[in-house]
């Protein structure tokens, strides 16, 4: 009789159990199906102005439509994306804090000895919106138009070249240490906190070459306030036909980009990725929006979560690589 009962408990028990899981999920779905139900925060780890607020903006301005709610860009800029990595890695997976950042963020775990997060565990991938290569600039004071005149007169200078990036740890600060190792150059590294402020000071002559994204060096170069050199990428683009590409100018295969991508926390569930992808998704896939990103020199991608996250692993080892080719670090 006691052995009948015990089975019984276990019986129902494990259907109270099953039945939980499944209301869980089903819980869940309901979260996913009613999202959002109020404001949304799209973190930007630059200040305004930059390539990646640019895109996030865009994004942002087309969410209500579809939404029925606001969704505000708020802008967190510092060590190299890592400060508001830091601080998102620890939002709730509601879905009403969400993260556009950059390629910076795969090269995190390699090029700083100590992070209180995993660029990796701690994040979601949803979307990657967009690929803008990096373009080689000067200062038009610099008396160089081609990269092996910039060899030749960097080398020749007692205390170098100064190089800006748009901070610690970005795509820009890794390429030009790589094109320093390559090239025996004496670049002194100056960071700043974003795409604005480092081109204020190269257009001024305060500082005299950099890796900067093709978006947001186009309008200055352009207007003759930079000079490009060559661009880091394996094909010319009809933005700067005029400009040679890296092998083109005398170094096989250098070849950089950054991505322009969302995130959630890793908590987010399979569910509601999907649903922020799918919304998002539409709005990159508008005629209008892909125009936009043209112009600024991008390739669209336009990825779902699954192959976001294959370019992140790729990104991760090959950004790895590079940290130990470079030497580059961050403490």
């Amino acid at each position: 009789m006691k052995h009948i009962f015990a089975k019984r408990m276990i019986q129902t028990t494990f259907g109270l159990l099953v039945a939980s899981v499944l209301s869980l999920g089903s819980l869940t779905n309901t979260y996913a199906a009613e999202f959002p139900e109020k404001a949304v925060t799209i973190v930007v780890p630059y200040p305004a102005g930059g390539a990646t607020d640019v895109i996030a903006r865009l994004i942002a301005e087309k969410l209500p439509a579809v939404w029925k709610q606001q969704v505000v860009v708020t802008n967190r800029p510092g060590a190299g994306t890592t400060v508001a990595a830091e601080a998102f890695s620890r939002a709730p997976g509601d879905g009403y804090t969400l993260f556009m950042t950059t390629a910076a963020h795969t090269i995190s775990a390699s090029l700083y000895k100590k992070l209180n997060y995993d660029p990796i565990k701690d994040f979601a991938p949803i979307t990657l919106v967009s690929t803008i290569p990096l373009v080689f600039v000067t200062t038009p004071a610099l008396p160089v138009t081609t990269v092996p005149e910039l060899v030749a007169y960097a080398k020749a200078q007692k205390n170098g070249l100064s190089m800006a990036s748009t901070g610690n740890g970005t795509p820009q600060h890794l390429t030009g240490e790589l094109f320093k190792a390559k090239t025996g150059v004496p670049f002194v590294h100056v960071p700043y906190k974003g795409d604005a402020p480092m081109l204020t000071d190269l257009i001024g002559g305060q500082v005299q070459v950099a890796f900067v994204t093709l978006s947001a060096a186009l309008p200055y170069i352009k207007s003759g306030k930079l000079r490009a050199i060559a661009l880091a990428h394996p094909t010319r683009v009809d933005a700067l036909a005029n400009v040679p590409t890296m092998t083109e100018a005398g170094m096989p295969g250098f070849n950089a980009a950054t991505w322009f991508g969302l995130f959630g926390p890793a908590s987010m569930t399979t569910e509601l990725r999907q649903k922020i992808y799918q919304t998002v998704r539409g709005i990159v896939a508008d005629p209008g929006m892909q125009q936009r990103l043209l112009e600024m020199g991008g390739e669209i991608n336009n990825s779902s979560p699954a192959e976001f996250q294959k370019v992140i692993d790729a990104e991760v080892k090959n950004w790895a690589e590079a940290v130990k080719l470079s030497g580059a670090r961050v403490d």
